[in-house]
């Protein structure tokens, strides 16, 4: 058991590493500051690379069947990820929507899959924890005769207020 700092002050008794997709997506909630590297395979040379920083928060919303992660970015941009319990996924981002598969893996790790449909691209992304408030994820978009696209790599550590005294 690894001591969670909530907004208050007071310390979360979680489980760490999580051993649920509960208790992984719950471990997910906060706000996050970021580095994010991107590399696009099909650009030009001198602009395949880019790193930017950036701020997340994500909310949870546990409904009957599914578990929604809200994830909202300091430039506006907001998605959800609705998980159902049979490992479907559904990601509702930027007006359209994608379907999937998620995976709570063996080594605590989290493996989305997903299909675009207009390119018939295949998006694999994996999140973990390293410790309850760093958080890893990466990214790989191929073609569906396997080329490889894009790779994005992201490292997140949660924005923690001191304790009250």
């Amino acid at each position: 058991m690894s001591a969670l700092p909530c907004e208050d002050g007071t310390m979360d008794e979680t489980a760490f590493p999580p051993a649920d997709l509960k208790a992984f997506l719950t471990l997910c909630v906060g706000s996050w500051m970021s580095l994010r590297s991107r590399f696009d395979l099909s650009s030009s040379e001198d602009d395949w690379h880019t790193s930017d920083r950036g701020e997340v928060t994500v909310s949870l919303r546990d409904q009957v069947v599914d578990s929604v992660l809200s994830v909202q970015s300091a430039d506006g941009a907001a998605s959800e990820l609705c998980f159902s319990s049979d490992g479907r996924l559904v990601v509702m981002a930027e007006g359209g929507e994608r379907g999937g598969r998620w995976q709570l893996r063996e080594d605590s790790s989290l493996e989305l899959e997903l299909t675009d449909a207009a390119s018939s691209a295949t998006v694999l992304e994996r999140i973990w924890f390293i410790k309850p408030n760093l958080r890893l994820r990466s990214t790989t978009a191929m073609a569906k005769d396997g080329t490889p696209l894009q790779a994005r790599f992201c490292s997140e550590i949660r924005r923690v207020s001191a304790p009250k005294a």
